[in-house]
């Protein structure tokens, strides 16, 4: 019986060759276009890295690496063809010999329930991946074989074979051998090894059959026969095959080391900006090399810095209770088991089961059944919680904060505050803070962020607070108002007074009484002072005197905000910004004042290596040159002069005495020449720290996601200033200090900053001030700026100042008048409400 099925089976394909010609013409009018192969582009993964070649992310429907067949290693190539297609260079395009041997193999095979053995050719493979659906059918098989014919005829071997190899599924998302090596063993192509090479090859008949986590068993069988047809069709000798089937078939996740942590918020902005500007086929599917900006340390700080002031401040305001709550009694390690952790949790974090508690310590269960304690000292900071406000006394034993039953969260500690080292088993009480916050760290010689942090967790929130959170700047706006007097005549030196201002703003409108942060004036100060101590009414007068479209104009040219309005309240910061926007304009103020756009990406590639993107745009002639003896290439610069260089050093030197003297005064603790402000909006909404080396620039912002008052004593000092300062000190940390560049014509005189007068080096209060030439003070005190105008009513809604020279606060004619004291000039512009 079996003989006679053979002799049919011979004789259907010795007739089935006789008959190709009427197939052809049956089949052949409506198949697709094999040409088409020649051109084809087919999806690529658009992968994401940071400067320093690290991934960050990957984006694409289908994973694939695209490898030219000349970069495919041959031991590679040979494993495919021996588990697939072992005489692929002898056929055109169908194995005859090999069908035939698949059809007696089935034969024999009937009625054994064994999966039927398949005979096509990788160029049939190729047809069926390419031009064809996965139908299973006789009609899908010939049309299948026809267009395995004509590619064989259009195409060389070698590109039959790449298409093949970076077409074909093999399994974890993987597309391509390339991809595969990078999923399977976190390896390239040349770096695989012949038992892994040949465990590739093994998977496209299906993948899912031989996954090496799910079916070990049957993934290494699998392989091991590889092996054994690389042995037989003399690709590797007996003994190699050998060695290759002892060694392990171990699957090994891309090592941590080649990728950067806490870059999520960074690497979704870039993916925004990629599908905007190229759009979403090209993303997913065009295989773009995105260089990005992100300095992996710097990052990692970043990241760091901001986590530990959110929990600092949460800790400050107190304990808001347990996770959740369990029975007690038995069962407890399956009902710890369902709680489900909070999203965004760290790490280092756990969830327990409070078991016990005693009088100096509260004892933990796992759902491991591991013991530990959480000793009085590591829960001290938890009083109660009201409103957002901390209440209550400090807790003095466990039972004031812990019951049992209560499911905390918990992180394990080595030692106390104080460095004493704990027992092994010894866990700090934590909470996740209900505060969020951003940081963007940023060269502002390029505007390269070099590290961006949108919030606690983007597992808990996809709500980017560095890019999408406009809120409130407060007096970290001032810098601004200041520079706007600067270029305008004004100089660090000059007096503004200090004093109740009042403000009508028209028929029917409130009158506007802005107030101090202190509630106290102090007369005519220094415009130094005013920035230092962040005077408001100092600002609003200075405002008033340069005139608020000015201001408007400098805020809207830095890009602070779009549109500005022209209101003297938003020279307190009353306008709305993002953490990007404001690090940007702080950004061109320690330039030296050239404009700069912040970019997150340094320059994009298409499939090809084609640069299709980059960021500094500049003209370097000699920058390609065959020559590298002739010496460094010059770049000119062509960015725009946003100000005046040295009113630029004057602001800079100015935000350096914030933090020497001023509010920003625990930034000290950097160690390192910086400079900066504290904002803090109404209510203390938002609070904000911005600031700067001469290289580097970072901006804080800290608040709640739906604005409420973060506390009564919370300011942009207590609430940003702090992470800033951990942030700097740590990305300064292996820099030398070098102090900002001070620009050519800058004139420094010592003066006494609180009158702005000439002083002799042993005076107090003597700092060595900054001066335009021709500005600086002969030997008097410089002109007091008033900032009356029109609707402005001075300090008590008469116009009136007592201290004024002639007792009336009334302007003169042009509105020049008598020096303050003695007979000095500063170069103050003759309007504005001098006198």
């Amino acid at each position: 019986m079996i003989r006679i099925v053979l002799s049919l089976a011979l004789l259907l394909l010795i007739g089935g060759s006789g008959g190709l010609l009427v197939l052809a013409d049956r089949f052949g009018g409506d198949l697709p276009d094999y040409r088409a192969l020649a051109k084809y582009e087919p999806p690529i993964t658009t992968r994401v890295l940071a400067s320093d070649g690290r991934l960050m992310a990957e984006y694409a429907i289908e994973r694939r690496v695209y490898v030219p067949i000349q970069a495919i290693p041959q031991f590679v190539i040979n494993a495919f063809l021996s588990a697939e297609d072992k005489n692929f260079y002898e056929h055109s395009g169908v194995d005859f010999v090999g069908l035939f041997r698949a059809v007696l193999t089935n034969l024999r095979n009937v009625g054994s329930g064994r999966r039927p053995v398949g005979a096509s050719t990788i160029t049939q493979q190729v047809a069926k991946n390419f031009l064809l659906s996965s139908e299973v059918s006789i009609d899908r098989k010939i049309k299948e074989a026809i267009l395995a014919f004509r590619i064989e005829q259009a195409f060389s071997k070698e590109r039959i074979l790449e298409l093949y190899l970076n077409e074909i599924y093999l399994g974890q998302g993987s597309y391509g051998v390339a991809a595969a090596a990078m999923n399977y063993f976190n390896k390239g192509l040349d770096e695989l090894t012949v038992a892994e090479a040949a465990f590739l090859a093994a998977l496209p008949k299906a993948p899912n059959n031989y996954n090496p986590i799910r079916r070990p068993e049957a993934a290494r069988g699998r392989r091991d026969w590889v092996l054994q047809r690389m042995a037989e069709d003399g690709h590797i000798t007996a003994a190699q095959a050998e060695e290759a089937t002892r060694e392990p078939l171990e699957v090994h996740p891309r090592d941590e080391a080649q990728s950067v942590r806490h870059g999520e918020f960074f690497s979704e902005e870039v993916r925004r900006q990629l599908q905007a500007r190229y759009g979403e086929e090209a993303l997913y599917k065009g295989g773009m090399y995105v260089r990005t900006t992100l300095d992996p340390r710097l990052q990692d700080l970043a990241t760091d810095a901001l986590r530990q002031g959110l929990i600092d401040y949460d800790r400050r305001h107190g304990w808001r209770g347990p996770v959740a709550t369990l029975p007690v009694g038995t069962g407890w390690k399956d009902l710890l088991g369902a709680v489900a952790v909070p999203p965004g949790v760290p790490d280092s974090w756990r969830l327990a089961v409070i078991l016990r508690v005693d009088a100096g310590e509260a004892r933990l269960g796992f759902t491991d059944g591991y013991g530990g304690t959480i000793p009085m000292a590591e829960m001290s900071w938890a009083r109660p919680w009201l409103s957002g406000q901390r209440t209550g006394a400090q807790p003095r034993k466990p039972a004031d904060v812990l019951k049992v039953g209560d499911v905390v969260l918990v992180e394990a500690v080595s030692a106390n505050a104080k460095g004493k080292a704990y027992p092994n088993g010894t866990f700090a009480l934590r909470q996740m803070p209900d505060v969020e916050g951003a940081l963007v760290a940023m060269d502002p010689h390029t505007g390269r962020v070099l590290a961006m942090v949108g919030g606690f967790s983007r597992a808990r929130s996809e709500f980017n607070r560095a890019t999408q959170a406009k809120r409130q700047p407060g007096s970290s706006f001032k810098p601004f108002v200041y520079l706007a007097a600067l270029d305008h005549g004004y100089t660090p030196a000059t007096l503004i007074l200090d004093a109740p201002f009042v403000y009508d703003p028209g028929p029917g409108q409130p009158l506007w009484r802005p107030k101090n942060y202190g509630g106290e004036y102090y007369g005519p100060t220094t415009l130094r002072m005013g920035i230092e101590k962040s005077r408001n009414l100092m600002t609003v007068r200075l405002a008033n005197a340069v005139g608020m479209d000015v201001v408007a104009q400098y805020a809207e040219k830095f890009g602070v905000v779009e549109t500005m309005p022209r209101v003297l309240a938003a020279s307190l910061g009353a306008v709305e910004t993002t953490v990007m926007h404001l690090t940007t304009a702080y950004a061109m103020l320690v330039n030296g004042g050239r404009r700069i756009e912040p970019t997150l990406i340094d320059r994009i590639q298409n499939r090809t290596g084609e640069t299709i993107y980059r960021h500094d745009s500049r003209p370097c002639e000699g920058c390609v040159a065959p020559d590298p003896s002739g010496g460094i290439p010059a770049i000119t610069d062509n960015r725009e002069v946003m100000t005046d260089p040295l009113s630029a050093y004057q602001m800079v030197s100015i935000l350096q005495g914030v933090v020497q003297r001023g509010t920003g005064a625990r930034v000290r603790a950097v160690g390192k020449t910086v400079a900066g402000k504290t904002g803090t909006s109404n209510d203390s909404l938002d609070t904000w720290f911005v600031g700067f080396s001469p290289d580097l620039v970072c901006g804080v912002f800290v608040g709640f996601d739906e604005p409420r008052t973060l506390g009564g004593h919370e300011a942009g000092s207590t609430a940003a200033a702090p992470i800033f300062t951990d942030f700097m000190k740590g990305a300064l940390a292996d820099k030398p200090d070098l102090p900002f560049h001070v620009p050519s014509g800058i004139k420094f005189v010592r003066i006494d900053r609180m009158t702005g007068q000439r002083v002799g080096p042993g005076s107090e209060n003597a700092i060595l001030e900054a001066f335009k030439p021709g500005t600086e003070p002969s030997v008097a005190s410089s002109f007091v700026i008033d900032g009356s105008a029109p609707g402005a009513l001075g300090v008590d809604g008469t116009g009136a100042w007592p201290g004024s020279p002639d007792g009336t606060g009334a302007l003169p004619p042009g509105g020049e008048g008598p020096a303050w004291s003695g007979s000095g000039s500063s170069g103050a512009p003759a309007a504005g409400g001098l006198y």
